[in-house]
């Protein structure tokens, strides 16, 4: 069989868009449709309610456009969110970030010390320790609030004095010279893996960058064949749709450094998200 219903994705802003890129690399045949929720940016920052009832706005969304897996390219909204929403859409898959970023976090150490990057809401809810103690229960994970690099990366401030600076304030205290460090850095915000050039320059090859990108992009296929709902055949290329709840235009010129090539503004349709119905 071959389902050519749409991937929904959707991601708090611009960050997710670095997960659409694996899809569209690791699913050439699949069609996507991506929700950014710019208007409310940044989730991390709000409560875990607040965070759910707008999860559950933008999947009211994507539904209607009649998906047949949705993604949720938000570490925050996958920490808080996943569960209610897997529960609420089933039998349709949800698949968050969080696991597979955990899984890779754990297959890159060497010395079992991880450390997790990731917005307030996400370190708070401790997605990520208790994702990666369920893989390695003797892994040590050291967790840390970097709000600042989300406004940097939706500025598209990847390099420079004042990202540099921000990184080092951030991350030094994390790898001191001297005792054991950790050896692998888990972007845990999808905002992040733009700003790896930078973060790899202040830490050198000292430290192994993971992202979640590629390992949820695997997540996905695996869910598509044991589903029955792949798109064949795979050979092609995908239709991608994108939506935003602000300002197309800045979504178009900032979301090209995270999708890795040009987004016409005219491509990017605003939307309204309304409250989802109880």
């Amino acid at each position: 069989m071959s389902d050519n219903r749409p991937i929904g994705v959707f991601d708090s802003g611009m960050g997710g868009l670095t997960v659409l890129k694996a899809l569209r690399a690791a699913l050439p045949g699949e069609d996507l449709v991506y929700l950014g929720d710019t208007a409310r940016l940044p989730y991390g920052t709000k409560s875990p309610e607040t965070v759910r009832a707008y999860a559950l706005q933008a999947v009211q969304l994507l539904m209607s456009h009649d998906v047949k897996l949705v993604v949720i390219a938000c570490n925050t909204a996958s920490s808080v969110a996943l569960g209610p929403l897997s529960d609420a859409l089933r039998p349709l898959p949800v698949i968050g970030v969080v696991e597979p970023g955990a899984e890779a976090g754990c297959s890159a150490t060497k010395n079992g010390h991880i450390a997790v990057i990731a917005t307030e809401s996400t370190v708070k809810g401790g997605a990520y320790e208790r994702a990666i103690h369920a893989l390695n229960a003797d892994a040590q994970v050291t967790q840390l609030a970097c709000p600042l690099f989300v406004a940097l990366a939706e500025e598209g401030w990847t390099e420079g004095e004042v990202t540099e600076g921000a990184v080092k304030r951030y991350l030094l205290p994390l790898f001191p010279d001297g005792g054991e460090v950790p050896d692998t850095l888990v972007l845990g915000c999808t905002h992040f893996p733009v700003l790896a050039p930078a973060i790899g320059q202040v830490l050198g090859d000292k430290v192994t960058l993971v992202d979640s990108a590629a390992t949820t992009a695997r997540a996905v296929a695996l869910t598509l064949k044991d589903k029955d709902i792949a798109h064949a055949p795979a050979d092609e290329k995908s239709i991608v749709r994108f939506m935003a709840t602000d300002s197309p235009e800045r979504f178009a010129r900032v979301g090209s450094v995270f999708f890795g090539e040009a987004i016409e503004p005219e491509n990017v349709e605003l939307v309204d998200l309304k409250p989802a119905p109880a």
